[in-house]
């Protein structure tokens, strides 16, 4: 490949998607709202005054997905679950193992992480921050150890995947999931 080929790869070769309609823009606004707000009136609720959490910032991109591109293969069942608890997984040992060199157990945690969810096709680009959540989450999330895969990962993943699927099938347009396994 020239220096010049390689560039023009840089230009795109498509234009951007089309817009989504004014009741599209509500349906993922208002599955987003609920599916957040579950999780964090689950932590207020229950977790107020334990060392435990319910909630991590990663949650934020799968509501991205999950409730506003309902269709993407990133966005189903398999993805959401297997690609954040594997990546928690992942970044619980990226932590313990090279806890000593945070830069590295970052790096190491994120890479794995994609080269894990590719390989089980369970590929969902809020588990890359899952796993660097737990090398840069700091004492709270490192005390958590691997229960941080359950507690908070698992559990909040729970409860937003059972609100996609009671939101996103209430209009006629959505459909959830596109497929689970």
């Amino acid at each position: 490949m020239t220096p010049k080929e390689y560039f023009r790869k840089m230009r795109g070769t498509t234009s951007s998607p089309p817009g989504v309609s004014p009741g599209e823009i509500a349906w993922s606004w208002a599955g987003a709202f609920l599916g957040i707000a579950a999780v964090a009136f689950a932590h207020d609720f229950w977790l107020e005054g334990t060392e435990l959490v319910l909630i991590v910032g990663s949650f934020g991109a799968s509501a991205v997905l999950i409730y506003g591109a309902v269709r993407s293969p990133l966005a189903q069942p398999r993805n959401l679950v297997g690609g954040h608890i594997l990546s928690a997984l992942v970044g619980v040992a990226c932590q313990q193992a090279l806890g000593p060199w945070p830069w590295f157990a970052a790096a190491a945690a994120v890479a794995t992480s994609i080269a894990l969810m590719h390989a089980t096709r369970t590929l969902h680009p809020p588990g890359g921050a899952t796993a660097l959540i737990a090398v840069i989450g700091g004492e709270k999330i490192h005390a958590l150890g691997f229960a941080y895969v359950l507690m908070p990962v698992a559990a909040g993943v729970a409860i937003l995947l059972v609100v996609a699927l009671a939101v996103n099938n209430i209009p006629p347009s959505r459909r959830y999931p596109e497929f689970w396994w």
